[in-house]
């Protein structure tokens, strides 16, 4: 009689999406699952007991570390922070864990298209799947991208098929648990500050974010901002071949903005867009997205299609076709004679202030939220006398008026305002005359009034429309 093999056993700690997305991937390549979180409330526990009659053991309320310590394989989902007494409960014992997209990609034999950095990546991994999928390309997005535009890796590697190319977007907190996982293509936005409520200095914040390039090997072919010296001295020599892009400067290989046109250069690297030489691919006036770091994302997702195998030809008809994204720089409407746009996933002082050097003046901005420990005087240079009210809010708020206030000096208007956010926009409707912009780039996470950037910002459409007709 044939000895039965072994079952793997997989333990999941944390019960978000990600955690329950490698729950179901882990079932259904048949391993005994232990799934953890310390929440029991919904909706961690409907999918604690949807787990549970598929098969998986499931514990809620608390972690049982014995039983994580156990498993052939821990995954830790990426909202889980690296000071959590169950992974430090691990660590003690030498127990390692991976992140969901490693864990995911164990199953995933096509390429992979991996982007990250900064600000921008969402946008920027959109696009790519976008432009691949309008160039006829089988391609599936998912990672860390969410809020609907595509489910994390543990999904897309339980389909059947599996797409033949798949393009991920990933976090500093899913890259720094990553082993084996090898990206095709590489994409490297920028680097700047960003969660230092959870990282102790900017060095760990960007060490995690060089696991993408540690990740490579000789056949990887990385794109990066070529205007970004930080991305450039993390780049170094990793092993592969490097696409830069560029606003400044016209470079091969690569891609670059050459009066309102967007070129591809391959230089030495044949088959980027099918071009031998520099390559006109769509012009300034095909792209419908705000802001000029949004051709800076818009560069870097043509190298990244190209790279990934997408023809220059329908590069124009695609852009054209590709709408903006929720909450990143979104105009919602012009009500009352002034134009409202919604930022929401501006959670950094990097990510608002890009928003405001996309915006023409006179500007109303609305800047707060949970506090990340950044210097919102950070801000201020990009004001460039179009800023002329700064509306403070939420747990940061305090902090935000007084460093703002201190570095702004006199001739902008910065308000604290206490109550909630319905009282914050009304603020900012006051303060806004015809002609204006009110711009909600906050700088800040959400969780202090809401449970995600998403939420914010749906709240902040709703008002903006509600009150200025």
């Amino acid at each position: 009689m044939k000895e039965e093999r072994k079952r793997e056993k997989v333990a999941v700690i944390g019960l978000g999406a990600s955690g329950d997305a490698a729950a179901r991937l882990a079932l259904r390549k048949g391993a005994k699952v232990h799934v953890t979180d310390t929440s029991s409330e919904n909706p961690v526990a409907a999918r604690g007991a949807v787990l549970r009659d598929l098969g998986a053991e499931v514990r809620l309320g608390g972690h049982d570390v014995e039983a994580i310590a156990a498993a052939d394989t821990v995954v830790a989902s990426p909202g889980i922070p690296p000071g959590a007494p169950v992974l430090a409960a691990l660590r003690a014992r030498g127990v390692a864990w991976i992140s969901e997209p490693e864990f995911a990609c164990r199953f995933i034999a096509s390429p992979l298209t991996i982007v990250t950095g900064t600000n921008g990546k969402t946008t920027t991994a959109a696009l790519c799947a976008h432009l691949l999928r309008e160039a006829g390309v089988d391609v599936a997005l998912g990672g860390n991208i969410g809020g609907g535009l595509g489910p994390p890796a543990s999904t897309l590697a339980a389909a059947d098929p599996v797409a033949d190319r798949i393009v991920l977007e990933m976090s500093s907190f899913q890259l720094a648990h990553i082993g084996d996982l090898t990206p095709d293509v590489g994409v490297m936005t920028n680097l700047g500050v960003d969660h230092m409520d959870r990282y102790v200095t900017v060095a760990d914040y960007h060490r995690d974010k060089r696991r993408l390039f540690e990740a490579g090997d000789e056949n990887t072919t990385w794109i990066v901002n070529g205007d970004d010296p930080a991305v450039l001295a993390m780049a170094g020599d990793y092993p592969g071949s490097r696409l830069t892009f560029s606003l400044e400067t016209a470079g091969s290989p690569g891609a670059y903005l050459s009066a309102g046109d967007l070129v591809l250069d391959p230089g030495g690297l044949g088959g980027v867009a099918g071009a031998r030489g520099p390559c006109r691919v769509a012009g300034v006036s095909d792209v419908r997205l705000l802001g000029r770091h949004n051709l800076a994302n818009v560069l870097a997702a043509l190298l990244a299609a190209s790279a990934s195998g997408a023809c220059a030809a329908t590069a124009p008809a695609a852009l054209r076709s590709f709408a903006p994204l929720p909450h990143r720089l979104e105009p919602v409407g012009t009500f009352g004679g002034v134009l409202w746009v919604n930022d929401s996933k501006a959670t950094n002082v990097a990510a608002a202030a890009s928003a405001l050097g996309s915006l023409d003046g006179p500007i109303v901005m609305l800047v707060g939220g949970t506090d990340k420990g950044e210097d919102f005087g950070g801000l201020v240079s990009a004001m460039g006398g179009r800023v002329h009210t700064v509306v403070c809010y939420g747990a940061a708020g305090e902090r935000a008026a007084a460093e703002i206030g201190v570095a702004v000096g006199r001739g902008v208007a910065v308000r604290r305002v206490a109550g909630g956010f319905e009282e914050v926009v009304s603020a900012a409707r006051s303060a806004a005359r015809p002609g204006d912009t009110v711009v909600l780039a906050p700088a800040c996470s959400s969780f202090d009034m809401f449970p995600d950037y998403r939420a914010r910002g749906d709240a902040f459409r709703t008002l903006a429309a509600g009150g200025g007709r």
